[in-house]
């Protein structure tokens, strides 16, 4: 088994065509088998690019090649529970891209339906827990460097849909799951969880800014239905008797740039993670920081883009299939599919707590 390729099948052709497939090109027993797009000739001109055997029509003729052994759903959130669904029952291992669903009741269905396929992986991308230095506050985080963990503070901030001028597509449309809170905000929510714990209650205003965009076939101003700023207040489930507070802040409105942060404060020590990839800790009163951050080998790699995602997803493609060819389905700090239901029932509980304006406990 550990000398056998892994057919990866890719649908959709956005992140699967710029971060995905270049991944798995270079990732030692991996093998691109088939690609499928909304638009054909969009997946005619992914295979064309990275030598892929088979670009498909449809989903489901993805789905019935035998040589297609680990399926990544990589389309609009509105088609995860629908695909993933197929991808389980066709027998495939799958990676479903975040956010998990639509919502929490198609999410538990998805966790139910993986959960009774033994011998099937199921996991959700959310390739940050496999960057190296995000590992390496995880391991400092488990070994105490906190001490009593006081509050979190995670802030993601960039200038993709500051201008108007940003043509109306399916990101401007709340039916096919657009918006930032499903986009970064369920990398936000899963990453707080996997360092610090449960959310168990949430308080939030989920806002959209610029209210039209222009229909790129009509040229007719849209309404734009999803949010492009987002807060949450977090309350985590109690330890030791404790209770840990944090705020996640989402703005995709920023005029130049912005900086992506995660900042730790405890009772011993304090950790900042920036978007650079650069950690910080400083344990006891008023010491200085020091660098505790990781090289990656990835930026190595001159086929992976140059950016935390792609290079993130490099190792999560390298982790995956390494399993799966020594017959494991399960890898450490993976998100599972109950990973992605729990998260899924956060981001649930954060639109109630827009609408009725109130603290919402998450279940």
């Amino acid at each position: 088994m550990k000398d056998a390729k892994i057919g990866i099948g890719l649908i959709g052709t956005g992140f699967a065509r710029s971060a995905q497939a270049p991944a798995f090109q270079v990732c030692e027993g991996a093998e691109l088998v088939a690609v499928c797009s909304a638009r054909y000739e969009n997946a005619q001109k992914t295979a064309e690019e990275f030598s892929i055997p088979h670009a498909c029509e449809s989903y489901e003729q993805l789905l019935s090649i035998p040589d297609v052994s680990l399926v990544v759903v990589s389309a609009p959130p509105l088609h995860h529970h629908t695909m993933t669904l197929a991808a389980i029952e066709a027998g495939k291992h799958v990676i479903c891209e975040k956010p998990m669903a639509m919502n929490s009741g198609e999410a538990r269905e998805m966790y139910a339906r993986a959960a009774a396929r033994s011998g099937q992986l199921a996991i959700i991308d959310h390739e940050l827990r496999f960057n190296p230095t995000w590992r390496r506050m995880k391991e400092l985080v488990d070994a105490g460097f906190l001490g009593e963990i006081h509050h979190i503070t995670v802030n993601i901030s960039s200038g993709f849909r500051h201008s108007a001028q940003r043509p109306w597509n399916w990101w401007s449309q709340r039916s096919a799951g657009g918006g930032l809170l499903g986009a970064l905000g369920s990398h936000a929510i899963d990453a707080v969880r996997w360092l610090f714990g449960e959310i168990e209650a949430v308080s939030s205003t989920v806002a959209t800014m610029i209210p039209n965009r222009k229909d790129p076939v009509s040229g007719e101003n849209r309404p734009n239905e999803t949010d492009d700023y987002c807060s949450l207040l977090l309350r985590f489930a109690p330890q030791s008797g404790r209770t840990i507070h944090g705020v996640i802040v989402l703005s995709a409105l920023y005029t130049s740039g912005g900086k992506n942060q995660i900042t730790a404060v405890g009772s011993k020590g304090t950790l900042v993670m920036d978007g650079d990839e650069t950690l910080i800790g400083a344990i006891g009163f008023n010491h200085q920081f020091e660098d505790m951050s990781l090289v990656d080998r990835a930026r190595g790699i001159s086929i992976i883009p140059d950016n935390i995602w792609s290079r993130s997803f490099y190792h999560l493609a390298r982790e995956t299939v390494q399993a799966l060819r020594e017959g494991r389905t399960e890898i450490a700090h993976a998100a599972t599919f109950l990973d992605g239901l729990h998260c899924q029932e956060v981001i649930d509980a954060t639109l109630v707590s827009q609408k009725e304006q109130r603290w919402v406990n998450v279940r």
